[in-house]
């Protein structure tokens, strides 16, 4: 069988790829703190028929090899955390990062997912929870007679209370940041979850030793730039084109083949 059909096919299929991962970047351009895909490709292994620097006669050597490919694939798709766009809410719970840093909030089975979505409202406890229900960590829990709430730059939270004029604190919001967040693991919903490719969670305050800082009344926006990511899909759109061509000739070569049996 003809080598350009299966590399061919591995084009094609890696595109494919390389589609999903652009239109995954496009249908999340509205989603809070998204942050954009990237595919990684790689050549797969050669076969080599005749090694480079092979001695041809006495004193003589070739200065190239023969190396045939045998396609591509995918090796991984990288995050890029680039900042996102500010949107102005004007509601106190809403949080945006500025700079490196994430949320945490407690899942389900009491591990701490990381969000750049920062979301957040009281429940019906006055615990500061995200759009899901997930509990800001450390928690913070709002009083019921708070008329004002106040997020310093630092993660102070503060509120005045009833007829008081004075505010209070009631609690430090802590960021987390990694040495490799590329290497964070997708759990979906906005939340990433720590992984060995990650390193282990850096905890600080926000505005010190390098953590970003807290925006309060913003959230941020996916930083999905649409006009770049409608280039990639065409680029993708013809590559996969330009390697199902392959195998129409592919085809058509055995088919002349075939017929000079004739």
């Amino acid at each position: 069988m003809m080598r350009s059909l299966y590399i061919s096919a591995t084009g094609m299929q890696a595109q494919d790829k390389h589609i999903s991962t652009t239109t995954q970047n496009l249908s999340n351009v509205n989603t809070n703190g998204y942050k954009k895909r990237i595919p990684n490709f790689e050549d797969v292994f050669y076969q080599t028929i005749r090694e480079p620097g092979t001695e041809l006669v006495d004193g003589i050597t070739t200065p190239t090899g023969i190396q045939m490919g045998n396609g591509v694939r995918i090796m991984g798709i990288s995050k890029v955390f680039t900042q996102g766009a500010f949107e102005i809410t004007d509601n106190p719970f809403d949080m945006a990062i500025e700079g490196d840093g994430f949320f945490q909030v407690q899942l389900p089975d009491g591990s701490i997912g990381y969000t750049r979505d920062g979301a957040f409202r009281p429940d019906a406890n006055g615990q500061m929870v995200n759009a899901t229900g997930l509990i800001l960590d450390p928690p913070i829990t709002v009083p019921a007679d708070a008329k004002n709430v106040t997020v310093g730059t630092n993660g102070v939270v503060s509120v005045v209370q009833g007829n008081n004029q004075q505010a209070n604190q009631v609690g430090q919001i802590s960021t987390v940041r990694f040495i490799n967040p590329a290497g964070l693991n997708n759990q979906g919903r906005n939340i990433y979850t720590e992984t060995v490719a990650s390193g282990p969670p850096i905890v600080g305050i926000p505005g010190q030793n390098e953590f970003g800082t807290i925006a309060q009344g913003s959230l941020e926006t996916s930083n999905v730039a649409i006009v770049d990511e409608m280039v990639n899909l065409i680029i993708a759109q013809r590559a996969y084109e330009a390697n199902s061509k392959g195998i129409t000739t592919s085809d058509t070569m055995l088919g002349t083949a075939v017929g000079l049996k004739r």
